[in-house]
């Protein structure tokens, strides 16, 4: 059963632009569970330019479903997620000045480093996902590593599905494949949207999360948020 992680980034945007507390981020989270999601998730940066360290601190408490924490696990963000104790990290390699993240781990060539950081979370109870490029190599390296799941970027799907949806998921087939041999759980996230979610997964019907930020944010803005998610769930729930 694919569950929904609903990434609130996008509000927090919206609140810093202006300073202030409006849109509220906290009431954002709860009412994405009150909504039907199954999952938030949020992607502190350094900068904080959307999510801020204090609004991980805040939200925490106050859920009842799944928090991710996704971010580059540089030793603040190590500290933040080891006090905070989510039930999920993932490990993304986005550079400081990133405007998004852009490309998975070079999981083989980070193995030392990428091992240690598994290895503190898994010490503090914490499921960890290593956000890949989807390449089966790549989930092969995360099960080597001691990662408990990879999150597979979905970007080139997204961008590839008008041309051609059956050529756009081959190499994310593959890749899940892979990663359901070797005993790893799988997330996906990066441009999935209510154009292009179904059919991810009707091709991949084991995939445990998605996570979908920008474009359910954006959908809701002309459908209310209540009306996309349920959209979005919609797009899920028919593969369960």
């Amino acid at each position: 059963m694919t569950k929904l992680s609903v990434n609130i980034n996008k509000i927090a945007v919206i609140r810093n632009s202006r300073g202030g507390n409006m849109p509220d981020v906290k009431k954002a989270a709860l009412d994405c569970e009150r909504f039907g999601a199954e999952g938030i998730t949020v992607h502190p940066r350094p900068d904080g330019r959307h999510i801020k360290y204090s609004d991980v601190r805040i939200i925490k408490p106050l859920l009842s479903t799944e928090f991710n924490i996704e971010g580059n696990p540089i030793s603040s963000f190590i500290d933040l997620v080891c006090e905070v104790c989510p039930a999920q990290v993932t490990l993304v390699p986005d550079a400081r000045d990133a405007i998004t993240s852009n490309a998975g781990w070079d999981v083989a060539g980070n193995a030392g480093f990428l091992s240690d950081v598994c290895r503190k979370f898994k010490s503090h109870g914490i499921r960890t996902s290593i956000f890949i490029d989807p390449k089966p190599e790549m989930a092969l390296a995360a099960k080597e590593v001691g990662a408990d799941r990879v999150e597979m970027y979905t970007e080139a799907y997204a961008a590839n599905y008008a041309a051609g949806k059956e050529k756009a998921i081959e190499p994310y087939l593959a890749t899940a494949l892979t990663a359901k041999e070797c005993g790893l759980g799988l997330n996906a996230g990066h441009d999935l949207s209510l154009e292009n979610l179904e059919y991810f997964i009707q091709t991949i019907p084991w995939t445990d999360e998605v996570s979908i930020g920008h474009a359910l944010i954006c959908d809701a803005l002309y459908m209310g948020l209540e009306s996309t998610i349920k959209a979005y769930l919609s797009k899920i729930k028919k593969f369960d």
